[in-house]
């Protein structure tokens, strides 16, 4: 069946049709999770692509049966037609589509069904928001679930049928920042709930061929100026709701991403916090008296704290990099035996030459103990030091990060779920980490930094740009990486090999071929 998903239409002009389904409704398809959540632009087809799998599953010998709750009435008619339509062409021996009532304790729902007898088993499309799905065993899909009364209740109840195996697919556009969809999805992607999340704009859809695919239907030749039309079009039309309705942004999702409240309950005043500040006459000195200068600054700042952590627990650390405008921050995390993170040592460098950002960072990570990861921040002139550290560390223990809203799309949720539930603790009590932290944005649905920047003094060496948010972020996320432990032996002391030879002396070894 899948060589016929991916199989081009026939199209009566020259330009090259879609496949049945496009790119992203073919990825939403194979996706086998069995908790699956689609946030989605307006009409791009999801729900139809979802018929598609629907159907192969009714129609299996092994397969389940297929309840699908919507929002409206038309909603399930459009639903179990495109159902039909996929049973013909996949010949598929399918019943009629009945019309029939569905009992949701008290309430009467009106139902459509297609019966599958070579399995026994059938789709259910139900036009309104049933509560009581407990007794009913099958693959749940809630369309448009941001719409829905009572969400999580539903959730709730549909979750039970993971526990026989069977699965349970959300598809929805974005009703608000609060919404019960809107949390649904940040749980899956903190990992507190087990699952997959797709995510398609309207643009993203358009570039699959969604365009391409509507000439097809409507008999219209494509053309780059008339998709460009349409597009534009398709925005008009939304006006101030189209970042919601197409761009799947959540409305009224503008503010603080972390409540003052859960970063001052997750701070510890004993967690050192050392800044080191360089005037900028300091990184045109010779390279022995730079390099001396911060070799002491370091035993006398750093030393101490290093050599206080727990040598049986392993570490980590991110770095988030600046050299003029911003500080390079360092965060070292702590995993302990209850598998809480902690922070153990947070280092702010303002106006630190290239070659001493390295020193200082290859003297903290040569101390740390049980070493398991590092992230480091990648863009700009960061590259360079994530490129010596993963040089002297290997790239398997470190990763050179890019940010970008993919980057922040899926490790943000996790990072903010590790504070809430206390798993990630200790954060230096100071204002001005507190504030680097408040400075996160839900901006466009994603969370992350605003492009604007703090001034904390005289001089632009003094700016801060949430620069210790992202050494934390990058530090959490460090941890996390899946990083094999490194296999190792005590090598024997140099006396103890002496002492098992015959003949050997104080002077060395007078053996044959001795010295």
């Amino acid at each position: 069946m899948t060589d016929f998903l991916t199989t081009t239409l026939p199209s009566t002009t020259t330009n090259t049709a879609p496949p049945v389904l496009l790119s992203y409704q073919q990825a939403w398809v194979a996706d086998d999770a069995q908790l699956k959540v689609g946030e989605k632009s307006r009409r791009i087809g999801l729900t139809w692509a979802e018929a598609s799998d629907d159907v192969l599953i009714a129609a299996a010998q092994s397969g389940s049966n297929v309840f699908y709750i919507s929002a409206t009435q038309d909603m399930a008619i459009e639903y179990i037609e495109a159902c039909a339509m996929w049973a013909r062409a996949f010949n598929q021996a399918a019943g009629e589509i009945e019309e029939g009532i569905f009992h949701d304790g008290d309430k009467e729902i009106k139902s459509y069904k297609i019966d599958f007898p070579k399995s026994g088993k059938r789709i259910v499309a139900l036009s309104s928001r049933p509560t009581n799905l407990r007794g009913k065993q099958g693959v749940i899909v809630i369309d448009e679930a941001a719409f829905h009364n009572d969400l999580a209740a539903m959730l709730k109840a549909a979750m039970a049928m993971l526990l026989w195996g069977d699965k349970v697919r959300i598809i929805s556009t974005h009703d608000g920042v609060d919404n019960a969809f809107n949390e649904l999805i940040q749980d899956v992607r903190a990992g507190k709930r087990k699952g997959s999340v797709h995510r398609t704009t309207f643009r993203q859809a358009v570039e699959a061929g969604l365009y391409r695919r509507v000439c097809l239907r409507r008999g219209l030749e494509w053309t780059q100026a008339g998709e460009e039309q349409w597009v534009e079009d398709a925005y008009n039309f939304y006006g101030d709701a189209a970042a919601e309705e197409l761009d799947v942004i959540p409305s009224q999702s503008g503010g603080a991403y972390l409540s003052m409240g859960l970063i001052e309950t997750r701070m510890n005043p004993a967690t050192p916090l050392v800044r080191g500040r360089w005037e900028a006459e300091f990184a045109y000195m010779p390279d022995h008296v730079r390099e001396a200068e911060v070799d002491a600054w370091c035993d006398e700042n750093l030393k101490d704290v290093l050599a206080a952590l727990n040598p049986d627990l392993y570490h980590a650390f991110g770095e988030d990099f600046g050299r003029l405008g911003d500080l390079t921050v360092l965060d070292i995390l702590e995993e302990g035996r209850d598998l809480v993170n902690r922070v153990k040592l947070q280092v702010e460098l303002s106006n630190c030459p290239f070659e001493q950002q390295r020193q200082i960072l290859f003297y903290i990570v040569d101390r740390l103990p049980r070493f398991r990861s590092g992230c480091l921040d990648a863009r700009g002139n960061g590259q360079w030091l994530a490129e010596k550290a993963a040089q002297k560390y290997g790239t398997a223990r470190i990763e050179q990060v890019m940010l970008s809203d993919s980057v922040y799309l899926e490790h943000m949720p996790r990072f903010k779920a590790a504070l809430q539930d206390g798993t990630l603790d200790d954060i230096p009590r100071d204002v001005e980490v507190r504030d680097d932290l408040r400075a996160l944005r839900l901006i466009d649905g994603i969370a992350k930094l605003p492009k604007s920047k703090t001034q904390k003094g005289d001089g632009p060496r003094l700016q801060r740009h949430g620069d210790s948010a992202i050494a934390l972020f990058l530090a959490h996320k460090a941890m996390k990486r899946e990083v094999a432990p490194i296999e190792w032996t005590e090598a024997p002391s140099a006396r103890s090999q002496w002492d098992d030879i015959e003949g050997d002396s104080d002077l060395g070894y007078s053996g044959q071929g001795g010295w």
